[in-house]
């Protein structure tokens, strides 16, 4: 973690704010993330969002992905108003960031069983909560990116 991160999480601490963390991919923003956010934001006082960096989206969708490059992707989603801040991470999951920050609540999506949820088991030992928001159904990038691809295929 850089030591910038790690003083505004100190800081954070000591006025007692409650410290959100998710993460995820955030390759085409649409309706689903900025509505996922808005609840996680509500958990807290902070929202810190691990956004997976370029080579970190190759390892688990492949070569074809990100549309969106980690810069514009980071630029877009630490300018929506729920987003505090934006970290990237360049492993395939979040489990080093998540065991820096430790945050108060650590939130993914409801199609993740708490089981599956990595960090889950580190935040609960720290007395942090685990918690899961509703999707909404047919938003996601990777719909998104079939539906173009289908328009431009014929």
């Amino acid at each position: 973690m850089n030591p910038e991160l790690k003083e505004i999480l100190k800081n954070l601490r000591a006025q007692r704010k409650k410290i959100v963390f998710t993460n995820g991919v955030f390759d085409i923003i649409h309706r689903g993330h900025v509505e996922y956010l808005s609840e996680a934001k509500k958990l807290g006082d902070i929202l810190i969002v691990g956004m997976n960096s370029d080579s970190s989206v190759k390892m688990i969708k492949g070569d074809m992905r990100p549309v969106v490059n980690e810069e514009n992707r980071s630029i877009v989603l630490a300018s929506l108003k729920p987003v505090d801040y934006v970290v990237l991470f360049y492993e395939d999951n979040p489990f080093d960031l998540i065991s820096r920050i430790l945050p108060d609540i650590l939130v993914k999506g409801a199609d993740w069983s708490e089981d599956k949820i990595i960090g889950a088991d580190i935040v609960k030992a720290n007395g942090g909560e685990v918690k899961t928001i509703k999707f909404i159904q047919d938003n996601s990038s990777t719909g998104i990116i079939e539906k173009i691809v289908q328009l431009y295929s014929k």
